[in-house]
C-alpha cells in the first residue's frame, strides 16, 4: 500500500515546529488500514513490536509491504510482519497480531 501525509494534516504543526514529521501513530495506522483492507472485520489487533528507525517528512511518498503468517486452524493470518519504506529507506518495521 502506497501513502503520503499531506503537508497540511492537522497533527503536523505540532510535531515539531519548524520542521514537521509524521509522527509514528500516524505511520502505525497506515500499516493497520493496510491489513483491514485485505481482511475486514478483524477485532483488535495488537503492536507487540515496532521499530522506528527514520523519520518521514511530510509529503514524501510510502509504502507499506506486509507478510501474514496463518494459524493451522485460521484462513486468515493472525500475525503480520511489517515494513515501512520510502523508497529502499527503511522508515518503521514490527508485527501486528490479531488479538
Amino acid at each position: 500500500m502506497d501513502f503520503s501525509i499531506a503537508a497540511d494534516h492537522p497533527s503536523l504543526p505540532g510535531h515539531f515546529p519548524g520542521r514537521p514529521l509524521v509522527p509514528g501513530v500516524m505511520l502505525l495506522d497506515r500499516v493497520l488500514d493496510a491489513i483491514e483492507q485485505q481482511h475486514p472485520a478483524l477485532g483488535a489487533l495488537r503492536l507487540p513490536q515496532v521499530k522506528f528507525v527514520n523519520p518521514l517528512l511530510p509529503g514524501q511518498a510510502a509504502r507499506i509491504e506486509l507478510d501474514g503468517e496463518t494459524d493451522a486452524d485460521q484462513a486468515t493470518p493472525a500475525r503480520w510482519r511489517f515494513r515501512i519504506l520510502r523508497g529502499d529507506a527503511l522508515i518503521a518495521s514490527g508485527e501486528v497480531v490479531a488479538a
